[in-house]
């Protein structure tokens, strides 16, 4: 199965976990809902909203491995 990294695109994210969007909105990201989002990767949308990177590529790749 396909991991989730830092280059991931939301668009992708979304498909690969269909939990990310309520891991994304706990973390006040509301990416997934914004259209120009979906062309950008999950290390993007994380220094936008300063979250810890890590910490949120371990809670989206849960729902997958």
């Amino acid at each position: 199965m396909a991991k989730i990294t830092e280059n991931t695109l939301i668009a992708d994210v979304l498909e690969l976990n269909p939990d990310a969007p309520s891991i994304l909105m706990e973390a006040g990201m509301h990416c997934f809902g914004c259209a120009l989002a979906h062309n950008e990767t999950i290390a993007e949308a994380v220094s936008v909203h300063g979250q810890d990177l890590e910490v949120l590529l371990a809670k989206l790749n849960e729902g997958i491995e």
